[in-house]
């Protein structure tokens, strides 16, 4: 497996894969309905996709640097269980930290909560439902990315 940035001829790829997500289906199937992952979003921030050897993508994140926030994690329904999700926010640590951040704020899909604690981030808050683009509250993380071994204090975003 294999970590890259993402291309502008990735995005129908990368649309479908949210579209097609198990994690979007029921009631939390309106936020992806329509929801289009396009070159320009792509070109404007730090979008990696981890592919296997054949390079069919199995994952992938975006990062907004300013400010830091994790805009998007998605990995294939048929590669969860495989730590695609953990080598793309061990990645995303390393390019947080290339740009000068010590956290990222994740506004994560409520189901998914439990993969970012796993993974190092802590809750922070609450982010209250928004009808009707978002029919739920969703938690609110924040994950650190200092130095390995180091963790940051909680407080305010670098950069």
């Amino acid at each position: 497996m294999d970590i890259r940035r993402a291309t502008a001829r990735d995005g129908k790829r990368l649309t479908r894969l949210v579209r097609n997500s198990r994690a979007y289906e029921g009631p939390y199937a309106p936020m992806v309905d329509g929801y289009r992952v396009g070159p320009d979003y792509i070109e404007t921030h730090e979008v990696h996709v981890a592919v296997d050897r054949d390079g069919r993508v199995l994952g992938f994140y975006a990062l907004v640097v300013t400010p830091p926030e994790l805009d998007l994690l998605f990995v294939a329904d048929d590669a969860q269980g495989l730590g695609v999700g953990r080598l793309l926010v061990g990645h995303l640590r390393e390019r947080a930290r290339a740009a000068g951040l010590d956290r990222v704020r994740i506004v994560s899909h409520p189901p998914a909560e439990g993969f970012y604690l796993g993974v190092g981030a802590h809750r922070i808050g609450v982010v209250p439902a928004d009808p009707p683009a978002v029919m739920w509250d969703r938690p609110e993380l924040e994950l650190p990315v200092g130095e390995r071994g180091h963790p940051v204090a909680p407080g305010r975003y670098a950069g």
